[in-house]
């Protein structure tokens, strides 16, 4: 009766909910119950998370309310279906606080993250619900439970007992409160880092200061210039301004004004993130060790395929002994090259892409720019999904009837091989002062099956790519082509995903296994048979030259050591933040410098600082988890090495990687998943093998072959 009464009223609260035009508040009348991003308003999101958070709390209190004995259908599947609403709300808010966010959002944010915050505390502390899950857990032998039940319960058993369940009253007040603090902390991050980026442009009105510009990047200056109102040109801290920049300005002074801008992004100002990030780890210190783990590290390592600190320090370690030599060789070459050049003085790094590249051209006569005309957008996005259809079946509808949240967004329908619906996919490419830098997937809804009815995803890819002038089209260079394979292979995991639990489907894996469907995706920028199918240029039509293709390949592994160095040094950076056992007295710049410097391939800058600007690890989901893109690395090297033998387009390996890593989610311990597929478990020589590091013959110059 109780429960009847209780679903009635929350159908009371939803119908009036949608009398008040609050789009987020009811399910959509669109296909696929696709969300309505032309209804909804930032007005309409507070309202939202109010109303999920009270339809949340409210399920939660039917389950602690339940006269029946604690089953796991009635405790476990029950928790794990509550909070939809909750869910949808914050998977459409957080995701454009990414992609296409405002000063409102971000206040909206800041209200309700400590709503957020209460309502986990809320489930996580909850003693009566606790009870319950640990009866199902101390029965969980005799319940006869199926493969991704039993998973289920264990990952639900964990997450209390990870989440305080088993502390003292007092100390879950401590707990709750450092909880919304560093969410609000993570936030504040976020936030300096987006309004230290955005507040720097480099303002050029003298042709001359545009020396060595290649011809795409002038328009794009231009064309930023005109948007911003200004005269002349405008480069800024985006992606597709900043990186090609820095390889092609002859102007060192220039070169270095913009490193220095963004290599000191948050460090200083009214944006500084320096302390910000001692106050995270000094959260996440508390919260380990009132957790019962020495560090955060210990604490978040837990639940991953590499289990502790020291076996994460061992990994990158295995890899940086051989790495670090080769790397410090490579940049000899570069700085040697540039003196012959005529460079002179010392070499600093805002010198180091501007002579690469140029080394780079003389050694495999490959320009990037050159390249560029072959890889227009429209004929990217065509070979990536076609990709997907050779490999897997895949076909990809556009849907312009359905609504992005940005007139730049393209949405398409996901249809499998018998024409079945996967998945809605939205595609975001272009950069924008309301999103945040880099690359990313994400989703509005995951996959599940909830009383025989299945819900498809909503996945969603964001890029910041080069914008169309008024010149050309969209061009992408050849490492904007390996991005957008890499984001795509995780939309393929959630597309792909199977089973009858969103919190064990899709991307929904351990940290240092969720790469591994991405970086794999990589290798095919790389392959001659896969190139030669799509690269035409722009304007001609002419085919890629079977010359560039075979330059690309040749030079592949152009700085590997030094790129895999760079990687290695952001994973050591993360494991020493999280591996503390109390805050440093030192600043952020110098606790940096100091652990940094035995893997220094270059002059340190005093004023610069990766960390405060390091999203990953202070608001993103890699704490204590960087190192996963090298573990990650290993993997792929070793699972693309089935598809070396097999042949490339082998729809037996590519059905078997579908089968059992791409639809499997976490219904499995990852480390079986893999060995289901690939027959052995992963070892680092698989990548040190790859890259060329192991046995490397330096290239040297005028010679592209290793």
């Amino acid at each position: 009766m109780r429960k009847t009464i209780l679903a009635a009223a929350l159908l009371t609260v939803a119908i009036t909910s949608c009398k008040m035009q609050n789009p987020l508040l009811c399910e959509s009348p669109l296909e696929y119950r696709a969300p309505q991003f032309d209804k909804i308003k930032n007005e309409h999101y507070l309202p939202a998370f109010e109303q999920g958070i009270q339809e949340a709390k409210a399920e939660i209190d039917a389950i602690v309310a339940n006269p029946d004995a604690p089953t796991f259908e009635n405790t476990v599947e029950a928790l794990e279906f509550s909070g939809k609403t909750l869910d949808r709300v914050s998977s459409i808010f957080f995701n454009l606080m990414e992609a296409d966010t405002n000063d409102t959002l971000q206040e909206i944010a800041e209200k309700v993250s400590p709503m957020l915050t209460e309502y986990s505390m809320y489930v996580s502390l909850n003693e009566k619900l606790f009870e319950r899950v640990k009866a199902v857990w101390e029965q969980r032998e005799s319940l006869a439970l199926e493969a991704d039940q039993a998973r289920l319960l264990e990952k639900t058993y964990k997450s209390f007992t990870r989440g305080g369940a088993n502390l003292s009253p007092e100390d879950k007040q401590v707990y709750s409160k450092l909880s919304e603090e560093l969410s609000l902390l993570t936030l504040s991050f976020s936030k300096n880092i987006l309004a230290a980026t955005n507040a720097f442009t480099l303002e050029l009105t003298d042709e001359a200061e545009l020396e060595g510009l290649p011809e795409f990047l002038v328009a794009l200056g231009k064309q930023t210039a005109a948007e911003k109102g200004k005269e002349g040109w405008v480069f800024d801290l985006s992606y597709p301004s900043y990186s090609p920049f820095m390889k092609y300005s002859a102007r060192r002074d220039l070169r270095e004004k913009m490193y220095m801008a963004y290599n000191s992004r948050a460090t200083s100002g009214e944006n500084d993130n320096s302390q910000v990030i001692k106050d995270i780890v000094d959260h996440r210190i508390k919260i380990a060790n009132i957790l019962g783990y020495p560090t955060f590290a210990d604490y978040a390592l837990e639940e991953r395929m590499v289990k502790t600190p020291a076996e994460v320090n061992a990994f990158l370690n295995e890899l940086l002994t051989p790495s670090l030599p080769a790397a410090r060789n490579e940049v000899a070459q570069i700085i040697s090259y540039a003196k012959e050049q005529g460079f002179e003085g010392e070499f600093m790094p805002w010198d180091f892409s501007y002579w690469s590249e140029k080394y780079k051209q003389a050694t495999y006569t490959l320009d990037e720019s050159a390249l560029k005309p072959y890889f227009k957008l429209e004929n990217c996005i065509d070979a990536v999904f076609g990709l997907a259809t050779t490999l897997y079946g895949l076909q990809f509808t556009p849907r312009p009837d359905l609504p992005g949240y940005h007139k730049d967004v393209m949405v398409y329908d996901v249809t499998d091989a018998s024409g079945k619906h996967l998945a809605l996919f939205y595609a975001d490419f272009f950069p924008r002062a309301s999103k945040r830098g880099g690359a990313w997937m994400t989703e509005f809804r995951g996959q599940s099956i909830r009383n025989g009815v299945e819900e498809r995803p909503l996945i969603s890819i964001v890029t910041n790519f080069s914008k169309p002038t008024a010149d050309s089209p969209s061009l992408l260079t050849h490492d904007e082509l390996t991005t957008f394979l890499h984001e795509f292979g995780h939309s393929l995991h959630g597309m792909m995903a199977e089973g009858r639990y969103g919190s064990l489907t899709g991307t929904s894996v351990a940290r240092d296994f969720v790469e591994l469907p991405s970086q794999i995706m990589e290798n095919w920028a790389f392959e001659p048979g896969y190139l030669g199918t799509f690269a035409r240029h722009y304007q001609s039509g002419e085919v890629i030259p079977s010359e560039m293709i075979e330059k690309i390949v040749a030079a592949k592994n152009y700085l590997a050591a030094y790129s895999q160095v760079r990687q290695l040094d952001f994973g050591i950076l993360d494991m020493a933040w999280h591996s503390l056992k109390e805050v440093p007295a030192q600043d952020a710049k110098a606790f940096e410098k100091e652990i940094l410097k035995p893997s220094a391939l270059m002059p340190q800058i005093p004023s610069t600082c990766i960390s405060t600007s390091f999203s990953h690890i202070f608001s993103g989901g890699y704490s204590a988890g960087y190192y996963s893109y090298k573990w990650a690395e290993v993997l792929e090297a070793d699972a693309f090495s089935l598809f070396k033998e097999k042949g490339i387009f082998n729809t037996e390996v590519s059905g078997a990687f579908r089968r059992e890593i791409l639809s499997k989610g976490s219904s499995e311990d990852e480390a079986v998943l893999y060995r289901n597929f690939r027959g052995h478990d992963p070892k680092p020589e698989a990548l040190l093998e790859k890259l060329g590091i192991i046995g490397i013959n330096f290239v040297e110059k005028g010679s592209a072959s290793k």
